[in-house]
């Protein structure tokens, strides 16, 4: 609709506001649908710009076209996942959200309800778009690496695939490996054997793995070889046939260290190689492996590497915020450093004698 203005020129009122409806046949999918006191329901309206208005089985949808299109998506991923027998948590609203607004061509109820391991009542699946595009080109490729803030679940979804093919008898056996490198700290000579000496640094594979496999049999796995945990220094020298081989905290692994890795594979295997490449332990400013071995094997076949990022976090939210946080400092630090280094580099830049005073004579 258009007007004219006492002056002359020409208005355009706001777009024409539109409604759109959907019914929901089954009254229970409806009140999961909900949630408890309306939860569900109030974080979408939090969410979404449509109004919504519920009565019966019957939801109205008030807005801008475009943001009722948005907000009937919503609807109809979630009324999916109820009807695939899920129960509705904030968390799972708001990474539904999370994929529609990406504009990702995969349905988040597809991404949120592949399961990859079960294990007394409790399931392992992806929980973001970037998890399921990982574990996807697990399945799909040899030689797979995960990179990515902490708490993206490039580990611990690693582990569940590993366990997934050992016991779809795809492989007959996991070996799981990290670099011995301290974290900014000095743990000394620590006491005890070998063994001993290294748990601290596997410690968190064994915590990912009791979560998967029985913890009673886990000994009876290790003692025939089928799961074997060890630092990345017994790797040296071995042709690992008929395997699943992680290698975690690749970001501290020198690139001698990283091509001694990867040439341990051998046929039927497959590897997937995790770390933080802002997270770097080496001593001395050792170049890390991680960082180099991305430009190496660029375009190398059957070679995928898995990017993830702070929206790809599943632990608490605060953990996403502290990794954007992080990000935005190295950029600026990274800018400023840059900047500086312009700077010392113009001609009759920053040569000059500062004034008289501390450190200098005027003669």
């Amino acid at each position: 609709m258009t007007g004219s203005s006492s002056n002359g020129a020409e208005t355009t009122s706001a777009p024409a506001r539109v409604q759109t409806k959907i019914t929901v046949a089954d009254p229970q999918h409806m009140v999961r649908l909900l949630g408890s006191h309306d939860e569900i329901l109030k974080l979408i309206e939090r969410t979404v710009r449509s109004d919504i208005h519920v009565r019966g089985n019957e939801i109205t949808i008030s807005g801008d076209p475009a943001d009722n299109a948005t907000t009937e998506r919503i609807f109809a991923e979630l009324i999916e996942l109820v009807r695939r027998g899920e129960t509705l948590t904030s968390d799972a609203v708001r990474r539904t959200v999370g994929m529609i607004e990406e504009g990702a061509t995969e349905r988040p109820a597809e991404v949120l309800t592949l399961n990859i391991l079960s294990r007394r009542g409790r399931t392992i699946r992806p929980k973001t778009l970037g998890q399921k595009r990982y574990v996807d080109a697990i399945d799909q490729h040899t030689i797979v690496f995960g990179i990515g803030p902490a708490g993206t679940g490039k580990t611990y979804l690693a582990m569940a695939k590993a366990v997934q093919a050992l016991q779809a008898k795809q492989v007959n056996r996991i070996i799981l490996t990290r670099p011995a490198v301290e974290a900014g700290e000095r743990l000394g000579f620590l006491p005890g054997t070998l063994f001993e000496k290294i748990d601290p640094y596997l410690r968190p594979l064994y915590d990912a793995l009791h979560d998967m496999v029985d913890p009673d049999s886990i000994p009876r796995l290790m003692a025939n070889g089928t799961i074997e945990v060890a630092p990345l220094a017994y790797m040296r020298g071995r042709t690992l046939n008929d395997a699943f081989i992680i290698l975690d905290e690749a970001q501290n692994t020198t690139p001698e260290q990283m091509k001694m890795f990867l040439t341990r594979l051998g046929f039927g295997s497959k590897i997937v190689v995790t770390g933080d490449i802002t997270q770097v332990d080496l001593p001395g400013g050792s170049r890390s492996g991680l960082r180099e071995v991305r430009e190496i094997l660029d375009g190398v076949e059957d070679v995928h590497f898995a990017v993830l990022s702070s929206s790809d976090v599943v632990r608490h939210r605060l953990v996403s915020d502290i990794v954007d946080a992080y990000a935005r400092w190295d950029a600026a630090q990274e800018a400023q450093a840059a900047s500086q280094a312009n700077i010392r580099a113009v001609p009759g830049r920053g040569a000059h004698p500062g004034p008289p005073g501390r450190g200098s004579r005027r003669r």
